[in-house]
């Protein structure tokens, strides 16, 4: 009986589409750069640019990577075809629990911003409802959701656009400053150690153009055109969210009053640009963070149909997550499913969901390097149709960058060591049940990949 399939109706355009809706640069600049300025002061420009050349890094490995393998599975089905089964699964363990929880992260923003124009909202209301209609609206046909999310998309990087200029054309403090002296949140210099530690976060706010493989099966022309998304997502992700957090950084009439506030951004576009400008731009900003919602829906569920069509799970739960919609060609129960549970994960405390992310995400981005080095060394990459420049200079300046981060990350009792020690314990249980359950049982299948 033949796996199922996933309709092919996305071109480039389209996949790039989502995949930018899913990083959300808007709601990157205002929900997760606010960590990065609270941990790193104005350093937090500098996290920004080395995380952003690990992205460049980053973005090389996923591009010849994805384009060897444009599956459903994304990284885990990577990791399984290049460094072997255990890993694969161990980083299917990890992506499972970690697309979920950034899902709800994101989700909690609408609420945060939603309430500019509705006093009172509860943002954990307002997070779930939005990702329950976040999921049913998914089902549909993928090429409805591709011009959808590329709608609101524009409206984000308008609001972008904005905040930029309200800091670029009147800058409080010259840009030589934030390179010579960066000062922390608590008004002392930044030190390198807390600007690494904020790097973590940093990667996280431009993590997602990697989310391209997951259309692979969608997406016509998939060994090119998922190659080409990703690079694209990149370059415009970057651009997208350093400027405007530059900006904020020059423009801000007192960076301690910023670092203080309980609403960074919000403080920084009612400073300069008065309290309708902000309105305005919060429900740019609300809009920006449901059209992630449902960009990251799309990704997610993608994921969990492909592990079911792997036999990842019992049975029955395989059989479910596996069924293709007859009329849009969809996952439709693993993307109902998807909006469901992170629906639920809403009202968890979002320290909790911070903590869970921020350094798994380091993890898989390790396992794709050492992924991408042995996929060169036994072939498996071969049939690639894009292959990276200078190889292997990315995957392995991206590992020692990554390491630093790691090890930066462990010696920080708030964040970084409770985060790894979480992502230890997920790396963990998925092993064992690999070990214990699935390889036991035979039943681990791979499907093959789908012909175009």
């Amino acid at each position: 009986m033949a796996a199922p399939a996933l309709r092919r109706g996305l071109r480039t355009l389209g996949t790039l589409l989502i995949t930018l809706s899913a990083i959300s640069p808007a709601s990157s600049v205002f929900v997760i750069a606010p960590g990065v300025l609270t941990g790193a002061g104005s350093g937090a420009f500098y996290s920004f640019v080395i995380a952003a050349v690990v992205g460049v890094f980053m973005a090389f490995v996923y591009a010849e990577l994805a384009s060897a393998f444009p599956l459903a599975g994304g990284e885990y089905a990577i990791t399984a075809r290049t460094l072997g089964r255990l890993p694969g699964f161990v980083v299917l363990g990890i992506m499972i629990v970690t697309q979920v929880l950034i899902l709800a992260v994101i989700a909690l923003g609408v609420g945060t911003y939603l309430g500019v124009l509705i006093p009172g909202l509860s943002a954990p209301v307002a997070a779930a409802v939005t990702c329950v209609l976040a999921g049913l609206v998914a089902v549909f046909d993928i090429k409805v959701n591709a011009w959808i999310t590329g709608v609101f998309l524009a409206i984000e990087l308008i609001a972008l656009a904005v905040v930029s200029a309200l800091g670029l054309l009147d800058p409080v403090r010259p840009f030589t400053e934030l390179l010579t002296q960066p000062v922390a949140a608590d008004g002392g210099p930044a030190t390198v150690g807390a600007i690494v530690v904020a790097t973590s976060v940093a990667i996280f706010a431009y993590n997602g153009y990697g989310s391209a493989v997951y259309f692979g099966e969608e997406t016509q022309d998939a060994g090119r055109g998922v190659a080409r998304a990703i690079l694209l997502a990149l370059g415009i992700t970057v651009l997208a969210e350093l400027v405007p957090v530059t900006a904020v950084l020059l423009g801000s009439p007192d960076l301690g009053e910023l670092f203080n506030a309980p609403n960074m951004l919000s403080y920084f576009v009612t400073a300069r640009g008065g309290g309708t400008l902000d309105t305005v731009i919060s429900l740019a900003v609300a809009l920006a963070i449901v059209n992630a919602v449902l960009a990251i829906v799309l990704i997610s569920s993608r994921l969990v149909f492909s592990s079911g069509r792997d036999r990842a799970w019992p049975a029955p739960v395989n059989r479910a997550l596996a069924k293709v919609h007859p009329r849009f060609g969809t996952p439709w129960v693993a993307t109902i499913g998807t909006g469901a549970v992170a629906a639920g994960l809403c009202f968890v405390d979002e320290r909790v969901l911070l903590v869970v992310t921020s350094t798994a995400i380091v993890v898989v981005y390790a396992a794709l390097c050492l992924g991408a080095i042995a996929g060169r060394r036994s072939g498996a990459t071969a049939h690639a149709r894009y292959r990276m420049p200078w190889f292997p200079v990315a995957p392995v300046l991206a590992l020692a960058a990554l390491g630093f981060v790691l090890y930066q990350n462990a010696r920080d009792p708030e964040v970084g060591r409770p985060s790894l020690i979480v992502t230890a314990g997920i790396a963990v249980l998925a092993g064992a049940y690999y070990l214990l359950v699935r390889r036991r049982r035979g039943g681990w299948r791979l499907a093959e990949e789908p012909s175009e």
